[in-house]
């Protein structure tokens, strides 16, 4: 069996486009609230949680820090629901994603480093492995509660996927 190596690249809105939103507020033109004392956001991601009456949630996620390089021995994916990561603090993050299909394509995993001040959004459906944080932390995440099985696990502990960081 062969290795496969994913050795993570810089997030971009272009080659992230296929598997999510980048929730960040560089090229987003606010809007003055507060009397001037605040800047308001909007429309930084497509929250998508509704289908079968599913309920959008706030969550605060704690993550321990991961060590590399890191066995990928599983992905998962929510039929139902987009998933919202932002970091609580500055921090580098990774993420790793397979497009949207029945099982994750092996060959088409890739990986992101997402710079301080970014969270990420992803689309309903898409393969990824959980939070990869680089420090201990929170998250806030955004994501979908209600009926419906909207958790899919593949397990990958056979193949020899390694993340290098």
């Amino acid at each position: 069996m062969s290795i496969i190596n994913i050795i993570p690249k810089k997030i971009t809105k272009e080659n992230f486009s296929l598997f999510g939103d980048i929730i960040s507020t560089r090229d987003a033109k606010p809007i003055d609230i507060n009397a001037g004392y605040a800047k308001r956001f909007d429309d930084l991601a497509n929250i998508n949680t509704s289908k079968d009456n599913g309920k959008t949630i706030v969550s605060i996620f704690s993550a321990k820090k991961r060590n590399f390089p890191m066995k990928i021995d599983m992905m998962e994916k929510h039929p139902l629901g987009s998933q919202a990561f932002i970091p609580m603090k500055e921090t580098t993050f990774l993420v790793l994603v397979a497009p949207e299909n029945d099982k994750p394509d092996l060959n088409k995993i890739e990986s992101f480093i997402v710079p301080s001040g970014v969270g990420i959004n992803y689309k309903p459906g898409v393969w990824h492995f959980p939070l990869i944080a680089t420090e201990d932390m929170n998250f806030l995440v955004v994501d979908r509660k209600g009926a419906g099985e909207n958790l899919v696990i593949e397990n990958l502990e056979k193949e020899e996927i390694l993340l290098q960081f």
